[in-house]
This record gives C-alpha cells, structure tokens and sequence, in this order.
C-alpha cells in the first residue's frame, strides 16, 4: 500500500534573527496495527520536534525526489522478501494424485502462495509422480520397498525434506502410515485428506473406495472430505476443515466418490492457502481453526 508522507512546518519568530534559520517540522510516525490482517492506519502521534537548516525550494524537491527513490527501492526489497518468505510444501502421494495436481496447479496460479518443493510417494511409477517429474518436481520414494536399496529411511527422509526447507507436509492419497520420526520432526505441519466425514468411515482399511461403499451401506444421508492432522494413527489427528456432500438415494460407490473427490480439490486448496497466509489458530482446547480471510473474527 503506499503511503502518503504528510509534513507541516512552522518558522519560529524567536529564532529569525540567527543563522542559519530552521524550522520546527511535528513527525507523524504510522501505529502499528493489531492485526496483519487489517489494513494499516497512519496515525499522527504526540509531536517530535526537530531543528533542521531551512533550504531552498530546489533542495527541497530534490530531497524529496531522492526520498522517493529510496522508498521505491525499499518496497522492491520488501516485495523481494515476501516473495522468499512463500511457504513449501512436501506432498506424499500413492496414485493419481488428483488433489496434488490442484495445489500445484493453485500455487503456479497464485491463488496459494506457496510452492511444491518435493513429491514423496510410495509407488515410483504413479500417476502423481510422473505428473511431478513431468512439472519438474523432484521425487522421492518411501519407505524403500524390500530387497532393493532404492528409496529412503525415515531418517533420511526427514533429513532430505530439510534440505528442501519444507514447512508443511500434505498426504494426498498416501496409504502408508507416517513413521513417528517424521511426526516428530513436524509437529502440527501434517496434514491428511480423507473422503468421508471422521471420525466416521475412518482408520485402517477405510480408504478410496472402500469408504464410499461403507457410507452408502450405512444409509448416511450425508458424506465429504475431511482434512485432519495426522498422528501415529490412521484418521484419529484433530480435524481442521470438512466439506459436506448429500448422499443421493440411488449413488453408487463411484457417483459419491466424483462428488466427494470435487468437494476434495477445493477444500486442500483452501486450507494450503490458509496454511500460508498463517490463518490457522489453535483453540484452547487444542482445536484447530481457520480464520476467515475477510474477517478474522470469524472461523471456517
């Protein structure tokens, strides 16, 4: 936003008769806000007076002139680190990939202001890993599968998410659960979608289409995706964003999984953007929230 510069001088009588004459100029200096999210205010505070030599009106527009200039330039910088300070996400995938395709296609949009650092995945030849070879992310398989030493420990993994700085680590569709080193080393920076409304249809054995089938059989009237943090269990992280999708009276297993699947890509896509624009509180209680990003007060 930029910022007006707003100066009023006075000539003090007391002192024309001595050289060099000056003026007295009040500074208002900005207030800072209580929120990043709030626009900022320029408000003048109680007067600073300070003696300086009173020039000519050429100096004056050439100062200001070259006050411009740095101003410029020092908004070049700010732009410069705010681009840096974008956050990375690492997302684990064992198939298709389809809601890693829509944060990445989000990032590249500008609609997350984050970046794909790095796709781990369990299954080298996936359809999420040759769309991340394919978009020029790096690839990375774990755990290392038996009698072969391709593929990366626990300990090597978290070591190589390190070295790419990533702060938050997305599973889209991974189906291997997380080894508690790697839990430890992110805490609350993992983060798990799941196509029903937990703590139903969740925990081991309840995944793709599977959950679909369960929820239909159960003559739920209601299904969508969830997105938790995860723990050294399947399903059972605290719950940060859900999704509702109406199951319709004749939907067959793979009728409410294109609908839950639809609900999925904007719902990731959401909470990525508010991951990077750091609007998830924690309550008290340990509940996780997400503020609103027209009005902080209010919660998603």
């Amino acid at each position: 936003m930029e910022a007006r510069s707003l100066i009023f001088g006075f000539s003090s009588p007391s002192l024309h008769t001595q050289k060099p004459n000056i003026t007295f100029l009040p500074a208002l200096l900005p207030a800072s806000t209580q929120s990043t999210t709030q626009s900022p205010k320029w408000v003048p505070l109680k007067p600073q007076f300070f003696l300086i030599p009173r020039i000519s009106w050429a100096k004056k527009v050439s100062s200001i002139r070259a006050v411009e200039s740095k101003s410029l330039h020092t908004h070049e910088i700010e732009s410069s680190v705010d681009t840096q300070k974008k956050k990375k996400f690492a997302v684990f995938v064992s198939g298709g990939g389809s809601n890693f395709k829509a944060i990445h296609k989000a990032t590249l949009q500008g609609s997350i202001q984050g970046e794909v650092v790095v796709l781990v995945t369990n299954k080298i030849d996936c359809g999420g890993a040759k769309y991340a070879r394919d978009g020029g992310v790096p690839v990375i398989l774990f755990p290392k599968p038996k009698n072969t030493d391709e593929g990366m420990s626990p300990e090597d993994l978290v070591a190589a998410l390190r070295k790419y700085k990533v702060d938050f680590i997305l599973l889209a569709g991974y189906l291997k659960l997380i080894p508690p080193a790697l839990i430890q080393a992110y805490p609350r920076s993992i983060l798990n979608i799941h196509p029903s409304l937990l703590p139903a249809f969740g925990g081991k054995g309840y995944y793709g289409r599977k959950v679909h089938k369960a929820v239909i059989a159960s003559g739920a009237r209601y299904s969508g995706p969830t997105i938790h943090y995860v723990d050294e269990e399947y399903d059972t992280g605290r719950i940060l964003a859900q999704a509702v999708v109406p199951v319709l009276a004749n939907d067959s297993a793979d009728d409410l999984a294109a609908r839950v699947l639809n609900e999925e890509h904007k719902l990731y896509v959401q909470v990525a953007a508010a991951l990077c624009e750091e609007r998830v509180v924690w309550r008290e209680d340990g509940v996780p929230l997400i503020q609103s990003k027209d009005n902080p007060n209010l919660y998603l």
